[in-house]
Protein backbone atom coordinates (compact mmCIF):
# COMPACT_ATOMS: atom_id res chain seq x y z
CA UNK A 1 0.00 0.00 0.00
CA UNK A 2 2.45 2.53 0.71
CA UNK A 3 4.37 1.80 -2.63
CA UNK A 4 0.93 3.25 -4.20
CA UNK A 5 1.19 6.01 -2.25
CA UNK A 6 4.18 6.63 -3.18
CA UNK A 7 4.17 6.13 -6.76
CA UNK A 8 1.41 8.24 -6.27
CA UNK A 9 3.10 11.50 -4.68
CA UNK A 10 5.65 11.28 -7.00
CA UNK A 11 3.77 11.52 -10.15
CA UNK A 12 1.61 14.42 -8.61
CA UNK A 13 5.06 16.01 -8.14
CA UNK A 14 5.77 16.19 -11.34
CA UNK A 15 2.39 17.72 -12.32
CA UNK A 16 1.62 21.47 -11.25
CA UNK A 17 -1.07 23.48 -9.15
CA UNK A 18 -2.54 24.81 -12.41
CA UNK A 19 -2.76 22.11 -14.55
CA UNK A 20 -4.37 20.05 -11.88
CA UNK A 21 -7.00 23.02 -11.00
CA UNK A 22 -7.97 22.90 -14.90
CA UNK A 23 -8.48 18.80 -14.51
CA UNK A 24 -10.40 19.26 -11.33
CA UNK A 25 -12.86 22.51 -12.85
CA UNK A 26 -13.19 20.11 -15.56
CA UNK A 27 -14.63 17.20 -13.68
CA UNK A 28 -16.93 19.18 -12.01
CA UNK A 29 -15.07 19.72 -8.78
CA UNK A 30 -14.88 23.37 -7.55
CA UNK A 31 -13.29 25.20 -4.38
CA UNK A 32 -9.95 22.65 -3.87
CA UNK A 33 -7.29 25.17 -3.72
CA UNK A 34 -6.47 26.81 -0.18
CA UNK A 35 -6.07 30.97 0.03
CA UNK A 36 -3.49 32.68 -1.94
CA UNK A 37 -1.68 33.52 1.73
CA UNK A 38 -0.41 30.17 1.88
CA UNK A 39 3.04 30.92 0.68
CA UNK A 40 6.22 28.39 0.36
CA UNK A 41 9.23 29.25 2.69
CA UNK A 42 11.34 28.91 -0.40
CA UNK A 43 9.61 29.93 -3.52
CA UNK A 44 11.08 27.07 -5.85
CA UNK A 45 9.40 23.98 -3.01
CA UNK A 46 7.16 22.13 -4.82
CA UNK A 47 5.45 19.70 -2.46
CA UNK A 48 2.78 16.31 -2.88
CA UNK A 49 1.95 13.14 -1.54
CA UNK A 50 -0.83 11.79 0.81
CA UNK A 51 -2.15 13.99 3.93
CA UNK A 52 -2.16 13.14 7.17
CA UNK A 53 -3.90 15.81 9.35
CA UNK A 54 -3.22 17.38 12.76
CA UNK A 55 -5.37 20.36 14.37
CA UNK A 56 -5.25 22.39 17.43
CA UNK A 57 -6.12 25.69 19.79
CA UNK A 58 -4.68 28.53 21.48
CA UNK A 59 -5.17 28.94 25.54
CA UNK A 60 -2.43 31.21 27.02
CA UNK A 61 -3.47 29.57 30.33
CA UNK A 62 -1.98 26.01 29.02
CA UNK A 63 0.89 25.15 31.32
CA UNK A 64 4.07 24.87 29.11
CA UNK A 65 5.25 21.64 29.84
CA UNK A 66 2.24 20.00 28.49
CA UNK A 67 2.11 21.89 25.42
CA UNK A 68 5.57 20.39 24.53
CA UNK A 69 4.48 16.92 25.67
CA UNK A 70 1.70 17.07 23.00
CA UNK A 71 3.96 18.74 20.36
CA UNK A 72 6.37 16.24 20.78
CA UNK A 73 3.84 13.34 21.04
CA UNK A 74 2.41 14.89 17.68
CA UNK A 75 5.77 14.36 16.02
CA UNK A 76 6.61 10.89 17.34
CA UNK A 77 3.12 10.18 15.45
CA UNK A 78 3.72 11.92 11.93
CA UNK A 79 3.83 9.44 9.54
CA UNK A 80 7.06 9.07 6.70
CA UNK A 81 5.91 9.63 3.27
CA UNK A 82 2.87 11.72 3.71
CA UNK A 83 1.76 15.61 4.38
CA UNK A 84 1.40 17.37 6.90
CA UNK A 85 -1.66 19.39 7.12
CA UNK A 86 -2.62 21.53 10.05
CA UNK A 87 -5.26 23.17 11.39
CA UNK A 88 -4.01 25.38 14.39
CA UNK A 89 -7.05 27.30 14.72
CA UNK A 90 -4.60 30.65 15.71
CA UNK A 91 -3.13 33.06 14.04
CA UNK A 92 -0.79 34.64 16.70
CA UNK A 93 1.79 32.21 16.98
CA UNK A 94 4.45 30.07 14.71
CA UNK A 95 3.99 26.45 14.33
CA UNK A 96 6.62 25.36 13.10
CA UNK A 97 10.15 25.73 13.76
CA UNK A 98 13.50 24.93 13.43
CA UNK A 99 13.90 21.46 15.55
CA UNK A 100 10.41 20.30 14.80
CA UNK A 101 11.96 20.61 11.15
CA UNK A 102 14.58 18.82 11.21
CA UNK A 103 12.85 16.30 13.44
CA UNK A 104 10.05 15.84 10.42
CA UNK A 105 12.97 15.66 7.74
CA UNK A 106 14.56 12.63 9.58
CA UNK A 107 11.75 11.20 10.28
CA UNK A 108 10.94 11.09 6.42
CA UNK A 109 7.58 13.49 6.17
CA UNK A 110 7.48 14.90 3.05
CA UNK A 111 6.61 18.60 4.23
CA UNK A 112 4.25 20.59 6.21
CA UNK A 113 1.76 22.88 5.10
CA UNK A 114 -0.19 25.00 7.85
CA UNK A 115 -3.21 27.66 8.24
CA UNK A 116 -1.49 29.59 10.88
CA UNK A 117 3.15 30.54 11.30
CA UNK A 118 6.40 29.71 11.38
CA UNK A 119 9.84 30.79 12.46
CA UNK A 120 13.09 29.30 11.92
CA UNK A 121 12.74 29.54 8.08
CA UNK A 122 15.62 30.76 7.43
CA UNK A 123 16.64 27.39 8.60
CA UNK A 124 14.12 25.48 7.26
CA UNK A 125 15.04 26.97 4.02
CA UNK A 126 18.51 25.60 4.31
CA UNK A 127 17.78 22.42 5.89
CA UNK A 128 15.53 21.67 2.49
CA UNK A 129 12.09 20.64 4.80
CA UNK A 130 9.38 22.40 2.95
CA UNK A 131 6.55 23.88 4.81
CA UNK A 132 4.05 26.06 3.06
CA UNK A 133 2.45 28.91 6.19
CA UNK A 134 0.32 32.01 5.85
CA UNK A 135 3.17 34.21 8.43
CA UNK A 136 6.05 34.60 10.18
CA UNK A 137 6.30 34.95 13.78
CA UNK A 138 9.32 34.34 16.54
CA UNK A 139 6.28 33.72 18.99
CA UNK A 140 6.50 29.63 19.78
CA UNK A 141 3.71 27.57 21.07
CA UNK A 142 5.19 26.92 24.59
CA UNK A 143 2.56 27.49 27.05
CA UNK A 144 -0.41 28.91 24.73
CA UNK A 145 -1.11 26.30 21.79
CA UNK A 146 -1.08 22.13 21.51
CA UNK A 147 -2.02 20.01 18.69
CA UNK A 148 -4.78 18.14 20.53
CA UNK A 149 -6.40 15.72 17.59
CA UNK A 150 -4.65 14.27 14.61
CA UNK A 151 -5.74 12.33 11.28
CA UNK A 152 -9.17 13.42 11.73
CA UNK A 153 -11.25 15.66 9.24
CA UNK A 154 -10.27 19.78 9.12
CA UNK A 155 -11.82 22.41 7.14
CA UNK A 156 -9.23 25.19 6.24
CA UNK A 157 -10.40 28.06 4.34
CA UNK A 158 -13.99 26.60 3.58
CA UNK A 159 -12.57 23.29 1.96
CA UNK A 160 -12.62 19.81 3.77
CA UNK A 161 -9.67 17.39 3.91
CA UNK A 162 -9.20 14.17 5.25
CA UNK A 163 -6.23 12.27 6.04
CA UNK A 164 -5.94 9.97 3.02
CA UNK A 165 -6.32 13.02 0.65
CA UNK A 166 -3.98 14.06 -1.73
CA UNK A 167 -2.07 17.63 -1.86
CA UNK A 168 -0.38 19.68 -4.47
CA UNK A 169 1.75 22.54 -3.49
CA UNK A 170 3.76 24.78 -5.67
CA UNK A 171 4.63 28.75 -6.05
CA UNK A 172 1.26 29.18 -7.55
CA UNK A 173 -0.78 27.50 -4.40
CA UNK A 174 -2.25 25.07 -3.14
CA UNK A 175 -4.53 22.05 -4.08
CA UNK A 176 -6.07 19.48 -2.06
CA UNK A 177 -7.60 16.42 -4.20
CA UNK A 178 -10.02 14.05 -2.92
CA UNK A 179 -8.23 10.56 -1.88
CA UNK A 180 -11.08 8.60 -3.98
CA UNK A 181 -10.61 10.39 -7.41
CA UNK A 182 -6.70 10.72 -7.02
CA UNK A 183 -5.50 8.55 -9.81
CA UNK A 184 -8.05 9.55 -12.32
CA UNK A 185 -6.78 13.55 -11.45
CA UNK A 186 -3.36 12.39 -11.79
CA UNK A 187 -3.63 10.32 -14.80
CA UNK A 188 -5.73 13.42 -16.47
CA UNK A 189 -3.16 16.12 -15.56
CA UNK A 190 -0.42 13.82 -17.37
CA UNK A 191 -2.38 13.76 -20.35
CA UNK A 192 -3.21 17.58 -19.96
CA UNK A 193 1.08 18.28 -19.67
CA UNK A 194 1.32 15.96 -22.70
CA UNK A 195 -0.95 17.86 -24.78
CA UNK A 196 0.24 21.22 -23.29
CA UNK A 197 3.70 20.43 -24.85
CA UNK A 198 2.35 19.51 -28.03
CA UNK A 199 1.07 23.15 -28.46
CA UNK A 200 4.33 24.56 -27.16
CA UNK A 201 5.84 23.13 -30.16
CA UNK A 202 3.76 23.66 -32.47
CA UNK A 203 4.03 27.53 -31.75
CA UNK A 204 7.34 27.50 -31.36
CA UNK A 205 7.49 25.89 -34.86
CA UNK A 206 5.39 28.96 -36.01
CA UNK A 207 1.83 27.73 -35.71
CA UNK A 208 -0.71 30.01 -35.02
CA UNK A 209 -2.12 30.20 -31.41
CA UNK A 210 -5.66 30.10 -32.70
CA UNK A 211 -4.71 26.95 -34.97
CA UNK A 212 -2.57 25.22 -32.23
CA UNK A 213 -5.26 25.48 -29.98
CA UNK A 214 -8.26 24.45 -32.63
CA UNK A 215 -6.22 22.01 -33.26
CA UNK A 216 -5.25 20.24 -29.82
CA UNK A 217 -8.03 21.50 -27.92
CA UNK A 218 -6.19 23.40 -25.31
CA UNK A 219 -4.30 26.28 -24.48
Amino acid sequence: MEEEWLSLANRLENCYTGAVYDVLREMGIENRTLSSQMRPINISSKLAGRIFTVSGHYNKLLDPHETLLKWTGFLSKAPRNHVIICQPNDHAVAHMGELSAETLLLKGVRGYIVDGGCRDSDFIEKVGFKVFCKYYSPADIVGCWTPDILDQTIIIDGITIQSGDYVLADRDGVVIIPGTIVETVITRTENVMRKENLVRKAILSGVDPQVAYLEYGIF
